[in-house]
């Protein structure tokens, strides 16, 4: 069989890749490989079967490589594909675990910040918080929700300077959800803050437990990072996902720190990057 990739069409040449993968669509097609079209839009608007509908059936397993997707709409992404004959070689249970904090947090402890997290709703209050933090240490410490953070509103919606601080914390807990709107995932965690280097971090691509591609994360794409993985590949083995990231910082005392694991199909491609050294190791289905 050949390899297989969905990617986002361009909602504005729907016969087309999205611009933004479509150096990823081209590394496909010189491997060989096939590509058809995902209408992201549509599938944001719960019309599943519209956003499928370019997708040849029976056209075998398949990757899916696009824009961010919650896990309700990856799980009726693979449903709709499932009954066109072209199922998704992640199934949802692993989207979810590598794409939400809370499925891979644990997998991770030692190796990442501790966290704590509270399902919620959007807009939902957070109410009390004190009983939530308990666990962590006194300090700074990070909120987001179960996949992002709003980093670029740092002191209003990200950043505690002491956890301790209750009123300070359902402060910028509450701007975060607020700010998410609709688009909140899960709920709210709470991380201890910890200090890295400032150098960059470095993404790191996994498929079936092994390390395939070392390179910069997408927000420091000229960096040229070399991280030490003895630590973590047990971790992304016993997680048991096929196809992962794990977004690696050098902590000031000179430890290299997850900071972030994301499900492969979602995660974003360096600009610096060739797409080639990543697809000629996914996997071609038997």
């Amino acid at each position: 069989m050949t390899l297989t990739v969905l990617f986002c069409v361009d909602p504005l040449h729907p016969r087309r890749v999205d611009p933004h993968f479509a150096r990823e669509a081209a590394a496909v097609r010189d491997h060989y490989g096939e590509i058809a079209l995902i209408d992201h839009d549509a599938l944001q608007r719960g019309d599943v079967e519209h956003a499928v509908r370019s997708v040849p059936r029976d056209l075998g397993p398949a990757w899916y490589r696009g824009w961010m997707l919650t896990s309700a709409e990856y799980t009726a992404l693979a449903g709709a594909l499932r009954r066109r004959g072209s199922p998704l070689l992640t199934h949802p249970d692993d989207y979810q675990r590598a794409h939400e904090l809370p499925g891979w947090h644990d997998t991770f402890a030692g190796l990442t910040p501790n966290s704590v997290w509270r399902p919620l709703s959007p807009g939902e209050d957070p109410g009390d918080l004190s009983d939530l933090v308990r666990p962590l240490r006194s300090g700074p410490a990070v909120v987001k929700d179960y996949v992002k953070s709003r980093k670029h509103e740092w002191d209003e919606a990200c950043y505690v300077p002491d956890v301790r601080n209750l009123t300070r914390l359902r402060a910028v807990v509450s701007k975060m959800v607020a700010l998410q709107g609709e688009f909140l995932a899960g709920g709210v965690v709470i991380r201890e803050f910890e200090r890295f280097d400032g150098a960059g971090e470095s993404r790191v691509w996994w498929v079936d437990g092994e390390a395939v591609l070392v390179g910069p994360h997408p927000d420091s794409p000229g960096t040229l990072p070399d991280p030490d993985l003895a630590a973590v590949a047990p971790a992304v083995r016993a997680l048991g996902c096929r196809f992962i990231t794990t977004d690696l910082a050098l902590r000031s005392d000179g430890e290299w720190r997850v900071v972030e694991v994301g499900d492969g199909q979602v995660s974003d491609l360096p600009s610096t990057t060739d797409p080639m050294d990543l697809y000629a190791h996914l996997p071609v289905p038997d």
